[in-house]
This record gives C-alpha cells, sequence and structure tokens, in this order.
C-alpha cells in the first residue's frame, strides 16, 4: 500500500528513492532518510543499522540525545548529527568601565564567564563622585526622530567605549531605537579629551588624577572638514599622573549639525560627557585622528 493508502505498490528497498508516497520496506526494517536530500527531493531508503551514528570513535543509535562535552548537546537523526551549544554565546561591547572585557575559564566551571581586569580600588569612590540621580546610568538624551513607535520594546546595547582616546572617534551600539523598531548598529561621534597639549592636563604631585576638565573657552566640532553650526563648551576627561586612565562614565547623546564647504550641512549624532571615571582598566595607547 502506498503512503496514499490507495493502491498497491511494491515497498522501496535499501538505497532505492523514497518519499510520503513511496514507502520503504518496514517489514525489513527500512525507513526513509532526508538527511542527505534538499527540501522537497526523495529521500533515500536505509536500515536502522545505516541511520546510527559515530562521533569520535563512539557509535550512537537513531534518536539518542548526548553530550561529546559540557558545552554541546547532540542528537542522532537519519545517520547524520546535529548539535546545539549550551553556552551562552552573548556578545558584550566595551563600556566606560570595562573598556577590554574578555572570557576566561574559571576553575569548577564549563562555560567562559566574561570578566574585566582589576579595577582601581578607587573606582567605586570614583563613580559614586561622578554619579548624578538626575541622569539614569546608561539612558541617553537622543534627537526626538530616533524614538521608536509607541508600541515598540526598546532594546539597546550600552554605547562602545569611543574609538580614539584622544580626538574626534566614533561609538557604536546595537538598538531599535528608530522609527522601523528595527535593530541596527548606530553610531555617535565622541571626543574623550583633545589631543593638542595632553601632558598640560595632568596635575601635579605623585598619583593624582583629575577626572574630567570643561574646555576653556566655546569650540566648534570639526568632523570631515565640516564644522559644527553651533558652538559648545564641553567637558572632557582628564589624565593621571599614574598608570590610570580616565573614561567617560555617564554620557549623553545629542544631534549635532554640521556645516560643510559649498552650503552643505549634515547632521550627527554625538556624545557629551557628563562624569568620568579614572581606573587601571585602559585601552591602547592613544591614537589621533
Amino acid at each position: 500500500m502506498d503512503g496514499c493508502r490507495c493502491c498497491q505498490i511494491c515497498a522501496r528497498q535499501q538505497g532505492e528513492s523514497c518519499n510520503v508516497k513511496y514507502l520503504c520496506d518496514q517489514r525489513r526494517g527500512l525507513h526513509c532518510d532526508y538527511s542527505a536530500s534538499f527540501p522537497g527531493a526523495p529521500g533515500v531508503c536505509v536500515s536502522q543499522e545505516d541511520s546510527n551514528c559515530e562521533l569520535n570513535g563512539v557509535h550512537y543509535k537513531e534518536g539518542q540525545v548526548f553530550q561529546p562535552s559540557c558545552k554541546f548537546q547532540c542528537r542522532c537523526s537519519d545517520g547524520g548529527i546535529t548539535c546545539v551549544p549550551l553556552c551562552s554565546e552573548d556578545v558584550r561591547l566595551p563600556t566606560p568601565d570595562c573598556p577590554n572585557p574578555h572570557r576566561v575559564v574559571q576553575p569548577g566551571k564549563c562555560c567562559q564567564q566574561w570578566i574585566c581586569e582589576k579595577m582601581d580600588n578607587n573606582l567605586f569612590q570614583d563613580a559614586m563622585a561622578a554619579y548624578r540621580p538626575d541622569a539614569a546610568s546608561g539612558v541617553d538624551t537622543q534627537s526626538q526622530g530616533l524614538y521608536p513607535p509607541y508600541n515598540c520594546i526598546e532594546q539597546s546595547s550600552e554605547w562602545s567605549a569611543c574609538s580614539n582616546t584622544c580626538g574626534m572617534g566614533v561609538s557604536t551600539r546595537v538598538s531599535n531605537r528608530n522609527r522601523a523598531c528595527r535593530l541596527e548598529t548606530q553610531s555617535r561621534l565622541c571626543i574623550v579629551r583633545p589631543c593638542q597639549d595632553r601632558s598640560r592636563n595632568t596635575p601635579a604631585g605623585p598619583k593624582r588624577c583629575e577626572r574630567s576638565l570643561r574646555a576653556a573657552r566655546p569650540v566648534r566640532f570639526e568632523h570631515q572638514g565640516c564644522l559644527s553650526a553651533q558652538t559648545f563648551q564641553p567637558k572632557y576627561c582628564g589624565t593621571c599622573a599614574d598608570s590610570r586612565c580616565c573614561t567617560p562614565y555617564q554620557t549623553r547623546t545629542a544631534t549635532v549639525e554640521f556645516q560643510c564647504p559649498r552650503g552643505r550641512t549634515m547632521q550627527h549624532l554625538m556624545m557629551f560627557i557628563d562624569s568620568c571615571v579614572c581606573h587601571y582598566n585602559c585601552p591602547q595607547a592613544h591614537t589621533t585622528v
């Protein structure tokens, strides 16, 4: 009887093609194997023994679920093995107080864990001194046009550390904070500190840090040969006399309009620093643009 149960046909034998209509000879322990077939294409009749699997010299029966290691769970199906990871594959972007996160294997645990290097003992005190109750951590002031629809559940990662430790750089994040409510990579311009005369910002005395300082006079931001239409008096992160570095702790994001040659204008999101924190989790050496 065929798969439609309407006609008498000969059952397919081992190695012959099969599908839902042309069935394999179940009396001989055969079944239709689609593991090597394209979607919608016929399978091949195979025996139960042929459906068993082998991995690293170990044999597994059809349908058997097993763990070759603590990191994976696998299943034997139609002679093939499919595995799913048991460890989280999440991505952690750099943050102001952890610019270089990395995974390590901790004793007694199978999956790697995200860690940061040991922070300066004064980090917590610096962070609390920089904290402002009216500026919630991780919340930025965005331009109104980027707000998602009212029925959109916002999902955003933290902004990454600025790509340059001095001068104009770029910071990125993944967010659905847009009109379409779709996850996308967003970027903003950022200046942690000016590159010129950084040594003058280092306070005198051993192991002293100046967390933040404000520009002495209003400035115009420059990007790709264009100047900001407005002047700003931004706050920068200072420097330390010891091996610590200072990075932004509380930031906000606003849209800045730039005026370019020949009358062209463009708008960019830009980071504005509210407070900084000093620590030993220093990124690579200073880069310039």
